[in-house]
């Protein structure tokens, strides 16, 4: 009677046991040893058939102490793996977490991010304003009294809001009472974030340096470039001795932070509160100047305007304009993402199609 095929399979069973690290593995061990059809054990027990009877005895004898003892350290190894198991609706912390997918930064905040690092690190303030202005702030205050027709450039969005007190008093009848319409009429939706440099210079005297980053509104979605609400970045810097060079300077060192090595350009232009006025432009990044679709063939690409602090204005808010002087400026960031982005729709921006925005860099 050959016993080594008993000594073989235990030490098959005490190896695999030893390997085994769940209750999964433990049921597959525990099957392949003690099927019934095609366990290990059964098919050691039947070949008790072919033994010469004065072996049988002995031999089943041994087949079922292994059997007894497999069954034995199946039960205490199957306990064992069941006390290490959380309880139905616990957490395993020490699992490590799932990756979360990165998520992109809007390419408008992206732009609002570079503009602000370039002008914090010139020495400018970051300020926000109401989107709900006045009348005084928003046109007033700007050199734009009621009959001037820079107004109609705004295209503005009156609120039908009533707004008593305050300022309201250089609207008041001989009464002393503030008309309901006239009251009604000054409340809107603010067209530039200008109206917050006004606010500023009332509040603080000279030196400025601020920028005014925000939503602005206006009627305006005549074609694929325009929206009724759209941001911008509207700034201010006064002192004494501030001139045009000044302003020249500091967009010859922002631009070519954000667009790369362009030339720039100072065209005369109109805005009410500014005096002279100029229109920036920046030499085409596509084709360096030397004409192409983006810049259709000119070379050169409007970014924003800007001019000398109009002496009306300063005198508006307190401030003497023989004593002081100072630029201001405003750009479209829509404007600036879709020339740097070459993007032609700016419709893009606020649709939220994950293809659109997927596009652009994680940063």
């Amino acid at each position: 009677m050959d016993l080594s095929a008993i000594d073989a399979l235990r030490d098959r069973w005490q190896a695999g046991l030893a390997a085994v690290q769940s209750l999964t593995d433990l049921k597959t061990l525990g099957d392949e040893f003690l099927g019934r059809k095609s366990g290990s054990i059964t098919a050691l027990m039947k070949t008790l058939g072919s033994l010469p009877a004065e072996h049988k005895r002995e031999f089943g004898a041994l087949v079922n102490a292994l059997k007894q003892e497999i069954e034995t350290s199946l039960t205490a190894r199957r306990e064992a793996l069941e006390a290490t198991q959380l309880p139905a609706g616990s957490v395993d912390v020490t699992l490590p977490g799932r990756p979360l997918p990165l998520g992109r930064v809007h390419p408008l905040m992206q732009v609002r991010q570079q503009v602000e690092d370039i002008f914090t690190r010139m020495g400018y303030e970051i300020l926000e304003g109401p989107e709900v202005e006045d009348d005084f702030h928003n046109f007033e205050a700007l050199n734009m009294p009621p009959d001037h027709p820079a107004r109609d450039m705004q295209d503005t969005l009156y609120l039908d809001v009533p707004i008593a007190g305050g300022i309201w008093g250089a609207h008041r009848t001989v009464d002393g009472r503030a008309p309901e319409a006239q009251v009604r009429a000054a409340t809107l939706l603010r067209t530039h974030t200008s109206a917050m440099q006004i606010r500023y210079m009332k509040t603080f005297p000279p030196p400025v340096r601020i920028i005014v980053p925000g939503r602005v509104y206006r009627r305006d979605n005549l074609d694929l470039t325009h929206t009724p609400m759209f941001q911008q970045f509207e700034g201010l810097v006064v002192g004494e001795g501030v001139t045009l060079a000044d302003l020249k300077g500091t967009f010859e060192t922002m631009l070519r932070e954000l667009f790369g090595d362009v030339r720039i350009r100072l065209r005369p232009s109109f805005f009410p509160y500014t005096e002279p006025s100029a229109e920036i432009d920046i030499s085409c990044h596509r084709c360096d100047g030397a004409g192409c679709g983006m810049c259709k063939g000119t070379g050169w690409l409007e970014i924003l305007g800007s001019g000398m602090v109009h002496p009306a204005v300063f005198e508006a808010v307190g401030y003497d304009p023989e004593r002081v002087s100072g630029f201001a400026f405003g750009m479209g960031m829509e404007r600036v993402a879709m020339l740097k982005y070459g993007v032609e729709d700016i419709r893009l921006f606020y649709e939220n199609d994950l293809r659109f925005l997927e596009q652009f860099p994680v940063v």
